[in-house]
């Protein structure tokens, strides 16, 4: 167990070093214990077959298919699934594809029950999680969840009421807290560098490449993703919550939809826009999901099947969640959070402040410094596949820093680690949590892996969040219900047979 393959979730996000780094820094990677013969494989199966559960296809098809493999598909495109499902063949050494058994999402049951499956992956649109967790429970298997947990309280409460009756185990695949940049700053707070915390500041910038992305996709429906409160700042929500060790006990929230949107590019005179990415020439908000094989056989030749399209003009009408968010938290303990998300900047990156009673922490993280344009005026995703390209910005170079600065001290910068994967250097830690957690040779002082309890926490408070951008009012977390759930066990993580 020494080394890992890169694994992708999403071909807009940038894409950092370590997705191609081959070894992590020293002490970054747990040692786990090689499995005996005797150990049983344990069976999965895969709800929901977009670009998301690539990350999960290869690791059981790769790096982790000594200790487990999959045995079913669960998706309503059967170009989806074929598409995998020829990679899951490929990666077998068959002449064609795997020929796994297939069901639609109302056969989860059957599925589970015929193909003896051990642990249902989901990652399925946001809005479908709270109806398969339960039911996959409920049928007895345990659930491993992609981010958020689900989009709003009254799932949450489905997901809490099913656990406490099966007594089955969900674990959340918070996969930043895996980033070295994010563990080591967890360190530096558990360690009492910077005292009791008193606060943390957090601004999330996505650019005008992976922001926009959002904007083209079923997230662009607030029923479908819970907006960027809850689809992508439960990650950011998930790390405040881990790295001060509180529980989040009330919200206020500001927010609308400034940038993107129909009646936003009528405002700034854009003109007539694409209908769609694919074919669109010269326009750097347009995805052309010719230009990636995957794309390619996920959605669009996937669209006769259900009329999904993967590249809608982000301008179109229709979007209904926020492009511009900030957020106002109170912790039980007393700390407070200021956040921030803007879905169309220049640049991606983010920036985190932790203060506390003896000091300062900040970490700085640029992942993409610009987007540049090629001669026809589209966005390059990948600059470092066009000759002569720039690939660095001087004044905004792609990196991290994490400083601490004690009070009557000097500043000084906290070595970062190299990680493997993508997500800073997470992905591919995580997978080795989720799929061999039992025949770790030694417990995690940082706590990483998470379960039900700390997917609750995070979209918690998305979910009072959006309450707050309709009321106006700060919204109290308990008054949500849906923190009342099972204790988190000593161990989460599958059963081990």
């Amino acid at each position: 167990m020494n080394s890992r393959s890169p694994v992708d979730q999403n071909p807009t996000a940038p894409a950092p070093a370590s997705s191609t780094r081959g070894s992590a820094g020293r002490g970054v990677v747990p040692l786990f214990a090689d499995p005996s013969p005797a150990r049983r494989r344990r069976r999965y199966a895969v709800a929901g077959t977009g670009h998301r559960a690539g990350m999960y296809v290869a690791a059981l098809s790769g790096d982790h298919a000594d200790v487990g493999e999959l045995v079913a598909w669960l998706d309503p495109n059967p170009a989806r699934i074929d598409w995998y499902d020829t990679e899951v063949g490929r990666a077998r050494g068959l002449d064609g594809p795997a020929r796994l058994p297939r069901w639609a999402p109302d056969g989860l049951g059957a599925m589970i029950d015929a193909q003896r499956v051990d642990t249902v992956i989901v990652t399925s649109p946001d809005h479908t999680h709270a109806s398969l967790v339960d039911r996959a429970l409920r049928a007895g298997a345990d659930v491993v969840v992609e981010k958020p947990l689900t989009v709003d309280a009254e799932g949450c409460r489905l997901i809490s009421r099913a656990i406490e009756d099966t007594g089955r185990q969900v674990v959340m695949t918070f996969n930043y807290r895996y980033a070295p940049r994010n563990s080591t700053l967890r360190q530096v707070i558990a360690s009492g560098a910077v005292g009791e915390v008193t606060g943390v500041h957090f601004e999330w910038v996505l650019d005008t490449v992976h922001g926009a992305d959002y904007f083209r996709r079923w997230h662009r429906r607030k029923d479908h993703s819970g907006g960027l409160l809850v689809h992508k700042a439960s990650h950011h929500f998930d790390l405040v919550n881990w790295w001060i060790d509180d529980v989040p006990a009330r919200v206020f929230a500001s927010g609308a939809l400034r940038f993107y949107g129909d009646r936003n590019a009528a405002a700034r005179g854009l003109g007539p826009r694409p209908e769609r990415g694919t074919g669109a020439h010269g326009d750097p908000f347009s995805l052309d999901l010719r230009a990636d094989p995957r794309l390619d056989a996920l959605y669009l030749r996937a669209e006769e099947h259900d009329g999904y399209r993967r590249d809608q003009d982000p301008f179109a009408p229709g979007v209904t969640i926020e492009d511009n968010m900030a957020v106002l938290v109170d912790y039980r303990r007393g700390a407070t959070l200021t956040y921030s998300l803007n879905a169309h900047g220049p640049w991606e990156g983010y920036r985190v402040t932790v203060n506390g009673t003896e000091g300062r922490a900040e970490l700085q993280v640029v992942e993409r410094g610009f987007i540049e344009l090629d001669s026809e005026g589209n966005a390059v995703l990948d600059p470092s596949a066009t000759p002569g390209a720039v690939t660095q910005d001087p004044l905004r170079p792609e990196g991290e820093r994490l400083t601490v600065q004690r009070h009557w001290q000097r500043a000084e910068e906290i070595p970062i680690p190299g990680g493997i994967g993508g997500h800073g250097g997470g992905d591919a830690i995580l997978l080795m949590d989720v799929f061999r957690r039992d025949l770790r040779l030694e417990d995690d002082p940082l706590g990483r892996a998470a379960d039900h309890r700390d997917g609750l926490r995070a979209v918690a408070v998305g979910i009072a969040a959006n309450q707050s951008l309709v009321t106006g009012l700060p919204v109290t977390v308990d008054a949500l219900g849906i923190l009342r759930c099972p204790e988190r066990n000593a161990q989460p993580g599958p059963h081990v047979p």
